[in-house]
């Protein structure tokens, strides 16, 4: 068996993550009898936009970015998903992260649709005075798609909630009035939620904590290998820490640190803070992103960008547990090899499902202009989450399947109802 699916994995590794996307779809919808012509409605976004974005620079010459905002289906309720601004966006990236928007939200049982936007830029060299003349450009020209009632953006890879609120400030503008719904993960000050910031590191804690105790498995001192030291990964570290997890490893983009005895959680954060990387952290030995995945621990938390979990690599993978804090980590050849070799994922859809879940909430805030404590949020998100991990979980049983398509046949039968029972007009 193991044999065969490497031999599927040169052919399967090709493929771009907007193909990764629509294979994953397709697998499902077999295993569920998904209605064909359900199926081929789902394989595609329902609306694509490409904007070209004319940016002022400091030194007075004109730069043309390029920018898209992809709603990849809205059956459900208005689309949802963040922006991401990053060198090596691609429009076939964006559609594969509004797909899983869909099936995120889905999965989750909160009334949204998928989208996902992303403009190609590098803000690590523009000045805040050009970011901002970026964002708010982008968001006048995506702003014929965008809206409360229409799709509500949100952050994602180097966006913040200050960028979050210029794109509600260019809105609302816009429209005259202020519209603090466009977006969500906005500062607290302008109609952002309590708990925002670290929903995403909650809501896999909440879930990894199911998967521990289904398994058997001891929470204190269990080993956490955490790939990703921004938003989510910095807030799964400390979060863990806190609920007694022993975090041996952690990495950012420039490398990372390790230590079999347990890493200064609070130490590593201020290091990051004030060199901008966890690499040279005196509690713990380098290691590399790649030495990371393959680390001894209990529980890996793959908290950075898609496809570093590989068929080439799964066999070599010594956790219990993988946690899927990033959107696609994991190519479908090395899901099966993790599932054969008895390793649950729990996939992006089901552990990252905090951000939206808690954006729902702010959103719903927003509209109601009704704001809660962080207590009722929290205990909100929990029963949200453990409601998606029993749900998937039982799903994952019932096929005799991982539970990525256990998660997959939760939220594309629930989208595939919606639609049917909507219909199509005219």
């Amino acid at each position: 068996m193991a044999q065969r699916l490497l031999d599927r994995s040169a052919a399967q590794s090709s493929l771009n993550v907007w193909e990764m996307a629509q294979s994953q779809l397709d697998d499902v919808a077999t295993i569920i009898g998904l209605n064909q012509s359900v199926h081929a409605f789902l394989r595609e976004p329902k609306r694509i936009l490409t904007v070209s974005i004319p940016v002022r620079m400091d030194d007075g010459h004109f730069h043309i970015f390029e920018g898209y905002r992809v709603q990849h289906n809205m059956a459900r309720g208005p689309g949802k998903g963040g922006i991401r601004f990053h060198p090596d966006v691609t429009l076939d990236e964006v559609k594969a992260l509004a797909m899983w928007m869909t099936w995120k939200c889905a999965l989750m049982n909160i009334p949204f649709g998928g989208a996902k936007g992303g403009v190609i830029c590098d803000t690590k060299a523009l000045s805040a005075h050009e970011l901002e003349n970026l964002t708010r450009r982008y968001t006048s020209e995506i702003s014929i798609v965008i809206g409360p009632e229409k799709d509500i953006p949100a952050p994602d890879v180097y966006t913040t909630p200050q960028i979050m609120a210029w794109i509600m400030d260019t809105f609302s503008m816009q429209k005259g009035y202020s519209i603090p719904g466009v977006v969500t993960g906005k500062p607290i000050s302008i109609g952002g939620s309590l708990g925002r910031d670290r929903a995403t590191a909650r809501g896999c804690l909440y879930v990894l904590n199911e998967a521990m105790r289904e398994l058997g498995l001891e929470i204190a001192g269990a080993r956490v290998a955490i790939q990703g030291f921004g938003n989510a990964g910095l807030h799964s570290a400390e979060l863990m820490a806190a609920d007694g997890y022993s975090i041996v490893a952690v990495s950012d983009s420039h490398g990372g640190v390790c230590n079999p005895r347990g890493l200064d959680v609070k130490g590593a954060i201020a290091h990051k803070a004030e060199t901008g990387s966890v690499v040279g952290f005196r509690g713990g030995q380098r290691i590399d992103n790649r030495e990371l995945i393959e680390y001894p621990c209990d529980v890996l938390v793959p908290a950075a960008l898609e496809k570093v979990i590989t068929a080439e690599n799964a066999h070599r993978i010594q956790a219990k547990i993988i946690a899927e804090a990033a959107n696609g980590p994991t190519l479908p050849e090395a899901d099966d090899i993790l599932h054969e070799r008895g390793i649950m994922v729990l996939p992006d859809i089901l552990a990252n499902g905090g951000g939206v879940t808690v954006s729902y909430f702010e959103w719903v805030q927003d509209l109601q202009e009704n704001f809660w404590e962080e207590d009722e949020i929290n205990q909100r998100l929990r029963s949200k989450m453990v409601r998606a991990f029993k749900e998937t979980l039982a799903q994952a049983r019932r096929h005799n399947v991982n539970m990525r398509r256990g998660a997959y046949c939760v939220a594309i039968d629930r989208v595939a109802e919606a639609t049917i029972a909507r219909g199509l007009y005219p």
